[in-house]
């Protein structure tokens, strides 16, 4: 009888660990292996594409409609112009470095009537996918299962730079080779990056942005969150460096826009470029992220937020100086609050645990795998007992509280210059490297100041500070900082009084006069810096005591975790293993559906122009304010041909596993047409990067006709619409007669009252 409970034991272990392990609509799956993978799942679910629709290297297919927008975001062209979609928060920066308060964009909008209107974005960049390869062998093939973690990376980049090469020379493209499955796989991207992309239309935030942090990380959601970009080549079709001769670039393929609408159980497709998943933790790790480092990192970024929304309100420079920074830093911080909860309410380490007792009863029946596996689970105990006593705490600290200060993260720029002059400038090699780091902080002071208010950085420093003080084990104060504090008439605001009076890092004039010295001279100003003798003291301990043993720890949980996962491919031969995301083209596909947040809430999967005037007519702070032209639009029921049964939609939810990365990426229906632009994720879902629950996890678009009709009936810019290839649809109207750009202003009286706000 025993022998039977304990069969129905190992057999419920196999049941839930299945069950919360391979789920429905769950996977950031690798383009090239959809045929073999995930092509007959994709066409049961209802998509009409082949795999080959999706990713070719011999003919056009959707692939070539996608890019890596910068370094963080998806974008999609739509049309045969090099026409670019992508969210207004990836935009942000952009539209930001064009607006002043004299001409400020980020509150009126910005939309270029002519392609001469289209306005240049130094340093931003585009990047395609030409083709995709396995180059496991190439990168491991010579490398002894003997050498430890660090000579193994060592040997992997020596061999990643060299297939790299192999597979570029001569060539304008480029080659990214990035680990899967932990370092147990490798794949290499042939990469097409275009670097002359201009910023063509952006709707005011109050659209772009409607619903602010309030409604970040949430549904229902009415935010309209697109810009538009161009991609501009040479004239040969290729990437080329800005210039007012470039033409627009004839793209390969570009996405058609579907009017037809969509309804739950519909086919959806993301296409985009996730950027980081840990979904094979242990349970160790999941506990260490839900209850200790998410909780700091939130409870630093709290302070933080609040005292930028301070000075923000307070002054309209400074929340023009801040908005992009406050959007970064609030981003990551909702995001871990709903992280925290979602793996709590998913009780998300039992589950890994019943998991790692499915997986050390397998390792216990044969004696080969006891050999290679057996030691993994326990290693994994003693590693995170270890990280749990300050090592990890200290880490976030490190870089969200003295990182986070404005000022002791320039710096680091500046230590970095004074011990290249420090190494010497006997060689001409070595004198090139110095006036290249002094250039390039000449080149970006400018930029950098523009954007920086001392005043709320000492605020930020002195709380930031003082938390790290107060939570912190006394044994990782750094010096300069116990000294200070010692001192008898000690304040954290005198103290941050003292040092930024005292700094040259402060202000673009004493940047620009230090950096036209003499390199002795330099070195010598940078080192009597107040903040970078402060930053030195702080990066004395980390380095020495914290980041050796922190990447040791890694190091051997990256191994742990190569064996792990190694382990449960061999355990589970007939599940289909997707690897973690890591900033590389991926494809996620579920249906249309709603959710229950809760046992007596039931979300719809829709919203649609009427509930974002209910939550504008709510409130009169700032999140959700409604342009004047939109309320008339509305009132008129003046949609053009974008309605649906008399109402506007504005955004949709669906299950597909998205992540950050996501932003920007397209949202394709079953015959391969946008129907929708993806930017966020559900609060409940936000621990999908963790752990994935088909009942909660959504992923949040704007609806594509919602996104036509602020371009073509909100801002007048038809000629861009009449650029795309739109489907299902009326005749297109006529252009407007205007052909200035348009700024579309807010409305006058309205309160300039700000609740927390991206």
């Amino acid at each position: 009888m025993s022998n039977l409970k304990h069969l129905w034991l190992v057999v419920l272990l196999a049941l839930s660990s299945f069950s919360a392990w391979a789920r429905p609509d769950e996977g950031m799956w690798l383009p090239m292996l959809l045929k073999q993978m995930n092509e007959a799942d994709m066409q049961k679910k209802g998509m009409r594409l082949s795999a080959e629709d999706i990713y070719s290297v011999n003919k056009s297919s959707l692939k070539d409609a996608i890019v890596q927008f910068g370094s963080g975001c998806t974008g999609e062209i739509i049309s045969n112009q090099g026409l670019l979609l992508t969210n207004h928060h990836c935009g942000y920066g952009q539209i930001q470095s064009h607006s002043s308060v004299e001409n400020d964009l980020l509150t009126n909008g910005f939309w270029a009537m002519t392609k001469d209107q289209e306005k240049p974005n130094p340093g931003l960049t585009a990047t395609f996918i030409v083709r995709m390869e396995d180059v496991t062998k190439l990168i491991l093939g010579d490398i002894p299962a003997s050498l430890s973690e660090a000579e193994r990376e060592q040997r992997v980049q020596f061999n990643i730079k060299k297939v790299q090469y192999n597979a570029t020379n001569g060539t304008h493209y480029g080659a990214i080779i990035r680990p899967f499955y932990y370092g147990n796989e490798y794949y290499m991207y042939i990469t097409e990056t275009f670097r002359d992309i201009r910023l063509v239309g952006a709707p005011p935030e109050t659209i772009g942005r409607f619903g602010g942090d309030t409604d970040n990380w949430m549904w229902p959601r009415h935010t309209g969150d697109f810009s538009i970009f161009r991609i501009y080549a040479g004239p040969d079709n290729k990437p080329a460096d800005y210039s007012p001769n470039n033409k627009p670039y004839t793209p390969k393929h570009h996405l058609p826009i579907s009017l037809a609408g969509i309804k739950p159980g519909d086919f959806t497709l993301v296409f985009g470029f996730p950027a980081r998943t840990t979904e094979y933790l242990p349970s160790q790790a999941i506990s260490e992220i839900a209850d200790v480092s998410d909780p700091a990192k939130v409870k630093i970024r709290t302070m933080r937020l609040h005292l930028l929304e301070q000075d923000m309100i307070a002054s309209n420079r400074v929340r023009i100086q801040y908005a992009a920074k406050y959007a970064s830093v609030s981003n990551s911080y909702k995001r871990w609050i709903g992280e925290m909860r979602g793996l709590k309410k998913l009780d998300a380490v039992a589950k890994r645990q019943d998991l790692e007792k499915q997986f050390a009863h397998w390792v216990a029946q044969e004696t080969g795998r006891q050999r290679t596996y057996g030691h993994v689970l326990p290693q994994f105990d003693i590693n995170y007992t270890y990280l749990a006593n300050n090592i990890t705490l200290t880490r976030d600290y490190y870089q969200e509280a003295v990182l986070g200060v404005e000022l002791l993260n320039y710096a680091q720029g500046f230590l970095d210059l004074a011990e290249t002059i420090q190494k010497g400038t006997q060689t001409e090699e070595q004198r090139e490297d110095i006036q290249e780091r002094i250039t390039q902080l000449l080149e970006a002071a400018p930029s950098y100041f523009k954007d920086y208010n001392m005043p709320t950085d000492k605020k930020v420093f002195a709380s930031l500070l003082e938390m790290y003080a107060i939570d912190i084990d006394a044994k990782y104060h750094p010096l300069q900082l116990t000294k200070a504090m010692k001192e008898r008439k000690f304040t954290w605001a005198g103290y941050a009084n003292q040092l930024y009076g005292s700094s040259n890092l402060v202000a673009l004039e004493k940047v620009q006069a230090l950096l036209k010295m003499s390199p002795a001279n330099i070195k010598a100003k940078i080192l009597s810096d107040p903040a970078v003798g402060l930053l030195q003291s702080f990066n004395a301990v980390y380095s020495k005591d914290i980041l050796p043993m922190y990447t040791k720890m890694t190091d051997d949980n990256t191994l742990l975790n190569r064996l792990f996962l190694q382990g449960l491919r061999e355990m589970q031969k007939d599940k289909k293993f997707y690897p973690d995301a890591n900033s590389t083209l991926r494809v996620a596909y579920g249906e249309i559906d709603g959710y229950k947040p809760s046992e007596d809430i039931t979300y719809d999967y829709y919203t649609t122009l009427d509930g974002l005037m209910e939550k504008a007519n709510m409130s009169d702070v700032l999140d959700y304010e409604v342009p004047e032209k939109l309320r008339e639009l509305y009132q008129q029921k003046d949609y053009g041909p974008y309605a649906e049964d008399g109402k506007m939609p504005v955004a949709f939810i669906a299950t597909n596993h998205t992540t950050g990365g996501n932003s920007g990426s397209p949202v394709i229906n079953a015959k391969g047409e946008l129907i929708g632009l993806n930017f966020d994720r559900n609060w409940e879902g936000t621990m999908s990067d963790i752990m994935y629950d088909p009942d909660r996890v959504r992923n949040i678009s704007l609806d594509a006709r919602y996104l036509l009709f602020i371009i073509d009936k909100f801002a007048g810019a038809t000629h861009l619409v009449k650029e795309m290839t739109v489907l299902h649809a009326p005749a297109k109207t006529p252009e407007p007669v205007k052909k200035e750009p348009v700024e579309v202003k807010q409305k006058e009286g309205k309160s300039k009252k700000r609740s927390k706000s991206e």
